[in-house]
């Protein structure tokens, strides 16, 4: 009788274990097809960030950036902010932005050691309204680079938009 209950559990365990490898073998073919439609598309991306509704793809094509389904133009884009717990620690502002003199401006400095439970933030200033990119709280310095990588994407955009001056 013994044997007869381990051989169903060890059945019951073997059919769990398949589902499992079936439904992410089908969520991996989900997302490489939705990356080769955004692809073939025009768009490239910049990074996947883990949220509690699965990935959320921050891409970029040559007129706008998209946060999940939400588009940000590049020309409406004055500053960007990475956040840490909501603070500032670096920024890209536009000339005549209203923040423009409040904001730090350092360059994000790498942390070998990370910040393991700091919340990492990304936030894009348009002309209508503020984007909040939330990059997370992840360990081992991955929210980091997701924020690093969205910030400095950004900041070429908000330098690229700067009026040249004129040497004559």
């Amino acid at each position: 009788m013994r044997d007869v209950v381990a051989a169903l559990v060890a059945i019951a365990l073997l059919v769990l274990a398949l589902r499992l490898m079936t439904s992410l073998t089908k969520d991996r073919r989900r997302r490489k097809t939705e990356r080769a439609a955004l692809e073939a598309g025009g768009r490239s991306i910049l990074a996947e960030i883990p949220g509690e509704e699965g990935l959320t793809l921050f891409t970029e094509e040559p007129h706008a950036f998209h946060f999940g389904d939400r588009e940000i133009p590049k020309q409406s884009i004055r500053a960007a902010r990475v956040l840490i717990n909501g603070a500032p620690i670096a920024a890209a502002v536009a000339p005549g932005h209203p923040e423009a003199n409040a904001i730090p401006t350092e360059v994000v400095e790498d942390r070998p050691e990370g910040i393991t439970r700091d919340r990492w933030d990304v936030a894009i200033d348009t002309d209508d309204d503020t984007v909040l990119v939330p990059c997370g709280a992840i360990r081992e310095r991955i929210s980091q680079e997701l924020a690093r990588g969205i910030f400095d994407a950004v900041k070429a955009v908000v330098e690229s938009n700067r009026p040249r001056t004129d040497p004559n």
